[in-house]
């Protein structure tokens, strides 16, 4: 079976695709479409996925967001349509690149929304380049700090989170393993962490069908592991030290979390532990979801963000 091109990736519906060129490579771009009395000035809501994903996650929310702002998803570095380097998977060069993204949009400021790890790109982004960036929200994505901590100092969290972490750090084979058969390890990692509910619907079978096909894009398996590498790695060598440090400080800007209260990778632990990293934060628990509580629920987390968005952006 030939390796699927990237272009599978543009997949159509009310939005468009762009090629945008931030931070040194070129980044593949979901717009959705605008309404006819949208103003030209809306404010950016760029919209990021997380691991094994590329933009499709956030289909419901490109197409239930666009009347509060002009609203984008982006495949993250090395996956899907965008550029797939050696190298930059560390949380200085992603926040780069998230920061690049907004200014290559042509806007100064943006609110960031983040599953997962795109989520750690959101909080260090807010650190980093605190200019650019208006409000977070994110979904299953604690603190770095927080999560770090629950996961070393709880055992349930510890054995959630760390046995894929760290079996994912050999070279070679958990690449192989990821798209063996069509990625279909891929689809039994997913099926492990959501509700039954949605695996019981057509959206979940699309979505699956996608995911399958977007692994298996050439290098896309390597980069998405990379993230998973440094967070471990790092932990071991003074950058990743100095990027923990530097996490150290809670944020000044509004923080919506929401959590699937029934996600089995993320627990209730760490998140509870983020409340000193956001005074301003609100915390929404996302009834019968697991840890894609934005693909298993869109209803009530796109209620979430409407509320959240028009706080940060009053008419």
């Amino acid at each position: 079976m030939h390796p699927p091109d990237p272009s599978v990736v543009y997949i159509d519906g009310p939005w468009r695709h762009l090629q945008i060129h931030a931070n040194g490579i070129r980044f593949h771009v979901v717009e959705a479409h605008a309404e006819p009395d949208d103003h030209p000035d809306r404010p950016l809501v760029i919209l990021l996925h997380g691991f094994g994903s590329f933009w499709w996650s956030w289909r419901h929310q490109l197409r239930g967001l666009r009347g509060h702002a002009r609203v984008v998803a982006v495949d993250l570095r090395g996956y899907g349509g965008s550029d797939k380097p050696p190298r930059g998977y560390d949380g200085w060069t992603l926040a780069g690149d998230t920061a690049g993204l907004v200014r290559a949009l042509g806007h100064r400021t943006a609110t960031l929304v983040g599953h997962a790890d795109g989520g750690l790109v959101c909080w260090a982004t807010s650190v980093l380049h605190p200019r650019v960036v208006k409000a977070i929200a994110l979904v299953s994505s604690p603190h770095p700090v927080a999560l770090r901590a629950s996961a070393l100092t709880r055992r349930d969290q510890g054995r959630a989170l760390l046995p894929s972490m760290l079996r994912y750090q050999l070279p070679f084979w958990p690449e192989r393993a990821l798209t063996r058969g069509d990625a279909a390890e891929l689809e039994r990692l997913v099926r492990g962490r959501t509700s039954t509910k949605w695996q019981e619907s057509q959206d979940f079978t699309d979505t699956i069908a996608h995911l399958r096909t977007a692994a298996r894009i050439p290098g896309a398996t390597h980069c998405a592991l990379e993230y998973q590498r440094w967070a471990v790695r790092s932990q071991l060598r003074g950058e990743g030290r100095r990027f923990m440090r530097s996490m150290k400080q809670p944020l000044a800007i509004p923080v919506l979390h929401m959590r699937g209260d029934a996600d089995p990778y993320v627990l209730a632990d760490p998140v509870h532990r983020t409340r000193p990293y956001a005074p301003h934060g609100h915390f929404a628990s996302i009834e019968g979801a697991g840890h894609f509580a934005h693909e298993e629920c869109p209803d009530t987390v796109n209620a979430h963000l409407s509320r959240f968005l028009a706080q940060v952006y009053p008419r």
